[in-house]
C-alpha cells in the first residue's frame, strides 16, 4: 500500500512539474532531428546557435546528450509555421514570447536533476522563490560561460546585486576581482541548507575553508567570534583593513560598553590627573571615555582576539 501511495505521488509530482509542456515527452535527441531546427537556424542567424556543438551539450557520442527538442520541445507548431508561432520552450532573454522561469528551469532540471548534490536544494531556494531560471545566469550556446570563469563570474552575480558588485572594489576586500576567490567560493548558487546559500552550514564554517588558523578550538575563546565572524567583518569589501565593519576603538565598543578608558588613564596611573593623548596631556574632566581611546587601537595590547591558547591569554593578550 505505501509503494503504491509513493508512485501516486512521485507521478503527480511530475505531472504539476511537466504539466505545462506536453511536447517534452515526445522528443528527437538524434542529428536528424536537430536538422529540423537548422535549416532555419544556421550559421547565418542572429544568435550563434551552431557553437551548442562546440558545448558538452554537443557531444553526440554520449548517449546523454540533448538535441535541440531535449531543452526547446518537439515545438511542431513552429516547424509548421515560423514566422508565427514560437517554440515550446522560449530561452531568449531579448524575446517578447520567453517562456517563464518554471518552464525553462524544469527544461533545465530534465537531464541536470536536483539529485546532484550540488543542485539537491534548488526547489525552494532564494533563487528559485524569486523567479531566477537556470538561463539568467547560464548561456546555453555558448562554448564558454562567464559564469564558470573566476576573472568574469562575479560581473554574472552583479546583473541582480548592485550593492555587493561596489564592495568588493572598497579598499579591503577579497581578491574577486583577480579572480583566485568567486562568488560560488562562499555561496552556492543551486541552494543551501546555510544562510544567505552559503556552501557550508554556517557563516564560520564557510570562512574557515580558507581562514583555518581562526578556527580554534582555543583556551580562551572571544565570545563573537565563536558566534559570526560578521560581528566584525564584512564579507564583501570594506575601506577599512581588514574588512572592518567599524574602526577599532568604536567596532569593540559596541558590546564593551564600560568605562574602560577612564580606569587605564585616570589619575590613579597618571600623576595630576591627565590623560595622555596625542594631542599631549588634557585635562580628564574635558575628556569622554571614547575619545579616550580616539588615537589607540585596543588590538594593540588585546593582539589575539580572534581566540588564545596561552595559559594568561584570557583578556586575549597573549
Amino acid at each position: 500500500m505505501r509503494k503504491l501511495v509513493r508512485l501516486l505521488l512521485t507521478c503527480a509530482s511530475v505531472s504539476v512539474l511537466f504539466g505545462s509542456l506536453p511536447a517534452l515527452a515526445q522528443v528527437d535527441r538524434s542529428l536528424e532531428g536537430d536538422q529540423k531546427c537548422t535549416v532555419c537556424h544556421d550559421e547565418n542567424w542572429s544568435t550563434p546557435i551552431l557553437t551548442i556543438y562546440q558545448t558538452k551539450h554537443g557531444v553526440k557520442a554520449d548517449g546523454r546528450t540533448p538535441g535541440c527538442q531535449s531543452c526547446h520541445g518537439a515545438s511542431v507548431d513552429h516547424q509548421g509555421d515560423p514566422g508565427g508561432k514560437s517554440p515550446d520552450v522560449v530561452f531568449g532573454a531579448k524575446s517578447k514570447k520567453l517562456s517563464s522561469a518554471e518552464e525553462r528551469n524544469a527544461a533545465c532540471l530534465s537531464c541536470h536533476e536536483s539529485s546532484v548534490r550540488a543542485r539537491s536544494h534548488w526547489s525552494g531556494s532564494q533563487h528559485e522563490m524569486h523567479g531566477v531560471a537556470c538561463t539568467d545566469c547560464h548561456e546555453l550556446h555558448a562554448p564558454t560561460q562567464r559564469v564558470l570563469n573566476p576573472l568574469t563570474q562575479a560581473d554574472v552575480c552583479a546583473k541582480c546585486h548592485k550593492a555587493q558588485q561596489a564592495q568588493i572594489h572598497r579598499y579591503s576586500r577579497h581578491p574577486i576581482v583577480e579572480g583566485k576567490v568567486t562568488c560560488s567560493s562562499c555561496h552556492n548558487v543551486h541552494g543551501s541548507v546555510g544562510p544567505k546559500l552559503l556552501v557550508k552550514e554556517s557563516v564560520n564554517e564557510t570562512c574557515y575553508t580558507c581562514h583555518a588558523e581562526k578556527r580554534g578550538p582555543f583556551l580562551w575563546e572571544h565570545a563573537p567570534v565563536v558566534d559570526d565572524c560578521t560581528n566584525c567583518h564584512t564579507p564583501h569589501g570594506s575601506n577599512l583593513s581588514p574588512l572592518l565593519k567599524m574602526r577599532v576603538p568604536m567596532l569593540c565598543q559596541g558590546c564593551h560598553t564600560g568605562d574602560h578608558g577612564k580606569n587605564l588613564y585616570s589619575g590613579a596611573n597618571l600623576p595630576g590627573g591627565n590623560v595622555t593623548t596625542a594631542n599631549g596631556q588634557i585635562p580628564l574632566g574635558s575628556q569622554s571615555p571614547a575619545a579616550q581611546g580616539n588615537g589607540r587601537s585596543c588590538i594593540a595590547c588585546h593582539s589575539t582576539i580572534h581566540g588564545s591558547n596561552h595559559p594568561a591569554g584570557a583578556k586575549f593578550q597573549r
